[in-house]
């Protein structure tokens, strides 16, 4: 699915080439996570059909770091350099991506959030429009959907894992979850409800790490959410040390293969999906018709659709195409 990788050495970026190359417009594509994040292959096929479909020259520039605020920074800094007609960008920092896309506004450039925004939205950031998911309402989401599991007496332990603190995407659904659990707390006040923040990491096999420390000390855990999809890690922890599935409960968000394979198997109850190949897909479009048509580009949510194990056939012949 990932056609082509070009390791930068200047700015240590990555590109995954688009297969559209047909001369039009230049579009470049600014991410905060590394090829090895498989959900934005998905994201990549949207982008390349559209931009193939408007013959647009398209790139999507990873870095090479899980996560550098600092790499996707000076990609785009670089990005800018080039002079494209647009620029996307996920902002999942609220200060460090300001000036620079304000630098890229100043030069004509249209700029649009994809995936990530501005807590803000149009208030923190100079960006046109946001094409992404509603984080906070996605994680009260998925908590309203896995609280359906929970035991019906009982103490309730519930962690939620913070995968990028201080990055908008993570902390938003965090607080989505939590409001949720707070308010079921409030309605729930014959039952003992305890709800822990932890750092989670961004890195399945760390995330599994410091999850599993945690079950270990912490073994009444009724279940754990997770702002990505690194519970899957957990998932596999569970199953090596013999947990039965649902023992600790475990949700998350996007329908990436190891998550999938976790919701088959029990480990998984509940995941929100985002859509990445809208994510790759819209923009595009909102692009072509501001160029071509002087339409100024909208927000669009791209959802919050909750997703349980029954839904994984389906799902899995549409991953077989890219599309999820």
């Amino acid at each position: 699915m990932i056609r082509k990788l070009i390791a930068g050495t200047a700015l240590g970026l990555t590109m995954m080439a688009s297969g559209a190359s047909a001369e039009g417009l230049n579009i470049a594509f600014i991410s905060h996570s590394s090829a090895s994040n498989t959900f934005w292959q998905s994201v990549k096929k949207g982008y390349d059909d559209a931009c193939e479909k408007i013959g647009a020259n398209c790139q999507l520039i990873l870095t090479q770091t899980e996560g550098s605020v600092e790499q996707a920074v000076a990609n785009l800094q670089a990005a800018i350099a080039s002079k494209p007609d647009a620029i996307f960008v996920a902002i999942v920092d609220n200060k460090a991506y300001d000036a620079v896309i304000q630098e890229a506004v100043d030069a004509g450039i249209l700029v649009l959030a994809v995936n990530v925004d501005d807590s803000e939205g149009a208030k923190g950031n100079a960006r046109k429009a946001f094409i992404g998911q509603g984080f906070t309402a996605a994680g009260y989401s998925l908590a309203k959907a896995q609280s359906e599991n929970f035991p019906k007496e009982g103490p309730l332990n519930l962690l939620v894992g913070v995968n990028a603190p201080g990055q908008t995407w993570s902390e938003q659904r965090a607080g989505g979850v939590t409001k949720f659990l707070e308010e079921y707390k409030a309605e729930h006040k014959d039952r003992e409800i305890n709800i822990t923040r932890i750092d989670a990491a961004t890195d399945l096999a760390l995330t599994a790490d410091r999850i599993g420390s945690y079950l270990n000390a912490n073994p009444s855990t009724t279940a754990y959410f997770d702002t990505g999809y690194w519970h899957a890690g957990v998932a596999k922890v569970l199953k090596d040390r013999g947990i039965e599935p649902g023992k600790v409960l475990l949700g998350g968000f996007d329908l990436v293969p190891e998550v999938l394979q976790q919701m088959q198997a029990g480990y998984v109850q509940v995941q929100v999906d985002q859509q990445p190949y809208m994510q790759g897909f819209m923009p595009v479009m909102e692009t072509y018709l501001y160029k071509t048509a002087g339409l100024t580009p909208s927000d669009i949510d791209t959802g919050q659709g909750i997703v349980t194990p029954k839904d994984v056939p389906t799902i899995l012949d549409m991953a077989k195409k890219g599309l999820r």
